[in-house]
């Protein structure tokens, strides 16, 4: 079996792909795993293709193993598509959930509720010594709330409710975010990619 290095330290998402790219023959390792040294890669890019690209191209010089890494974050429509590619970032602080959450429901204050649409982002990338490369993105619509409800999740889950339910991402249970996500959706467009890559008919 082939093996992928995952650019992520996430062991959720190791999985989440892993279950994916099991059926073409590749199984996903973390990069501790892997041997890759700690090192931080700055998410540069103003997309996130170009920084979902640079994580698993810098991996990949460092393993010299297929890697896959992915970038995401939340576009708001009234912010012009903020916080986008620094949504993990968005009040200053890398990775503080809660700070992002009160700086995003501060900016959409005076924002109508029907002007409050919004959509996650993932776009994964698979990366081969090669120079082969494969981009898979995919996105989830929805809306913003303005009180952060459920216990589930990280990140925005609390405030993004997506179309056609009436509960947040915190409020669905994993099973029920996994069918719906924009991690699901670019793993179902990687899934099609593998597909044609190995020529498995669609």
């Amino acid at each position: 079996m082939d093996v992928i290095v995952a650019a992520s330290k996430n062991r959720h998402k190791i999985e989440e792909i892993e279950a994916i790219t099991k059926k073409y023959g590749m199984a996903v390792i973390s990069r501790r795993d892997a041997g890759v040294p700690d090192v931080e890669i700055e998410e540069d890019g103003e997309t996130f293709e170009e920084n979902s690209l640079k994580k698993a191209r810098e991996i990949m010089k460092l393993c010299g193993k297929p890697t896959i890494a992915d970038d995401s974050g939340l576009m708001v429509d009234y912010l012009g598509g903020a916080p986008g590619v620094y949504s993990a970032r968005f009040a200053g602080e890398d990775g503080n959930d809660e700070k992002n959450n009160n700086k995003l429901l501060m900016l959409l204050e005076e924002a109508p509720a029907k002007e409050k649409t919004a959509k996650f982002v993932s776009v994964i990338t698979l990366a081969f010594p090669d120079g082969q490369v494969l981009v898979a993105r995919g996105e989830c619509a929805g809306r913003i709330i303005d009180v952060a409800t459920g216990e589930n999740g990280f990140g925005y889950d609390p405030l993004f409710v997506p179309d056609g339910y009436d509960k947040t991402f915190a409020q669905l249970t994993a099973e029920e975010k996994n069918q719906i996500s924009h991690r699901a959706m670019a793993l179902k467009e990687l899934e099609r990619q593998l597909r044609k890559m190995q020529g498995v008919a669609e």
